[in-house]
C-alpha cells in the first residue's frame, strides 16, 4: 500500500513539475566526441599514453576520442587550452610534472592549477634517474659523491633542460652533499642521451623511461632512482631511499585532468571509465614497458599529489634561483 501511495504521489508531483525526471535532470553523456589535450609534440610519454587511453575509452564510451597535440611554451600553450575550454566533459588534458613544475618556474602563465583544473587521476609515475657512462670511474652513488667532493670545479652533469624534473632532482641532488657540480641542460632526452653515451658528459639525470633502454644494454650504469623503492621497470637499479639519502624523491607523473567546473555525474562517469581503462592488462603492461608504476588513484589521493609536487618544485626553483621567462 505504502508502495502505490508512493508512487502516485511521484507522479502528481512529476505532473506539477516539482520533480523533474531521472534523464532531464542528467542528459545523456556523451553524446559528441571527447578530446584529450597533450601539451607535448607527438611522440613522447604523454602523446603515447593519451592516444593508448584515447583508444580504451572510445570502445567503452561508444563515443571517439581525438588526441589534439598542443605543444609550445614548456607545455603551457596545451595547457591554457584545456583551461579555457568549457567546463562539459568533453576536454581532457593529459600532462606530465610540467603541470607542477611551471607555476613557479615561469613567472607569468595564463592557467592555475588550483582554480582551472579538477585532477581526476595519476595514470602512472616514474622516478628520475641518475646514470653515469660505464667509463665513469663511479660505480654506485656514495662513490660519485666522494669523488664530485674531492675534485670540486671538475664535474658536470647533463639533463633534459632547464627546470625539467630531471634538472630539478639534479639540484636537489648538488644541494644536499654541497657539490660543486655545473649543469649541463640539453634540448630534450634525444640530445642527453648522445652526450651521455659518447662520453660528453658523463653523469646525467633523467626520466627513466628517457635511459631505460641504455641502462638496458649497458650503454649507461644506473646508479639509482630518486625514489624511496626500486622502479618495476628497472628493479636492478636501486633507490635513493635504500641508499640511506633521504629527501631526494622527485618522478615525472602522467595525469589526467578537467576544466574546473564538470558536474559530478560528468565526473564521475569519466573517471570511472579512465579507471576501467587503467586496470586492463595490456594497458598496465604498456605503462611498465614505458618506465612508468601505474597508478590510477583517487581525485583527492591525486590531487595531494600535485599540491605536494607544487610545493617541493617550488622549493628547489626558489633555491636555485631560476626563471624560464
Amino acid at each position: 500500500m505504502k508502495s502505490f501511495i508512493t508512487r502516485v504521489l511521484s507522479a502528481v508531483l512529476l505532473t506539477m513539475g516539482i520533480l523533474t525526471p531521472l534523464s532531464a535532470a542528467e542528459p545523456a553523456y556523451p553524446t559528441h566526441p571527447l578530446r584529450i589535450v597533450v601539451p607535448f609534440a607527438p611522440g613522447g610519454a604523454s602523446d603515447v599514453v593519451g592516444r593508448m587511453l584515447a583508444q580504451k575509452l572510445s570502445e567503452s564510451m561508444g563515443q571517439t576520442v581525438v588526441v589534439e597535440n598542443r605543444a609550445g611554451a614548456g607545455a603551457n600553450i596545451g595547457i591554457n587550452v584545456a583551461a579555457k575550454s568549457q567546463a562539459d566533459g568533453y576536454t581532457l588534458l593529459i600532462a606530465s610534472s610540467a603541470f607542477a613544475v611551471n607555476p613557479s618556474l615561469y613567472s607569468k602563465i595564463q592557467w592555475d592549477p588550483y582554480r582551472d583544473f579538477q585532477p581526476v587521476t595519476c595514470v602512472g609515475s616514474s622516478p628520475n634517474i641518475l646514470a653515469v657512462h660505464p667509463a665513469f670511474p663511479a660505480k654506485g652513488v656514495r662513490e660519485l659523491i666522494q669523488l664530485v667532493q674531492s675534485q670540486p670545479g671538475k664535474h658536470n652533469y647533463a639533463s633534459t633542460g632547464t627546470g625539467t624534473t630531471p634538472h630539478l632532482s639534479g639540484e636537489m641532488f648538488r644541494l644536499a652533499f654541497k657539490l660543486d657540480l655545473s649543469h649541463i641542460p640539453f634540448n630534450g632526452a634525444g640530445p642527453e642521451l648522445q652526450a651521455m653515451v659518447s662520453g660528453q658528459v658523463p653523469i646525467g639525470f633523467a626520466s627513466l623511461p628517457s635511459f631505460a633502454p641504455q641502462i638496458k644494454a649497458g650503454q649507461l650504469r644506473g646508479l639509482a632512482v630518486t625514489a624511496d623503492k626500486r622502479a618495476a621497470a628497472l628493479p636492478e637499479v636501486p633507490a635513493m631511499g635504500e641508499l640511506g639519502i633521504q629527501g631526494m624523491s622527485g618522478d615525472t607523473f602522467q595525469g589526467l585532468f578537467l576544466p574546473a567546473g564538470v558536474s559530478k555525474p560528468v565526473f564521475a562517469r569519466l573517471h570511472r571509465e579512465i579507471m576501467k581503462a587503467l586496470a586492463l592488462p595490456d594497458v598496465r603492461e604498456r605503462l611498465l614497458d614505458l618506465g612508468f608504476d601505474p597508478i590510477g588513484n583517487s581525485p583527492q589521493e591525486f590531487a595531494a599529489q600535485v599540491r605536494g609536487d607544487i610545493e617541493k618544485w617550488r622549493k628547489v626553483i626558489q633555491e636555485i634561483k631560476i626563471k624560464a621567462d
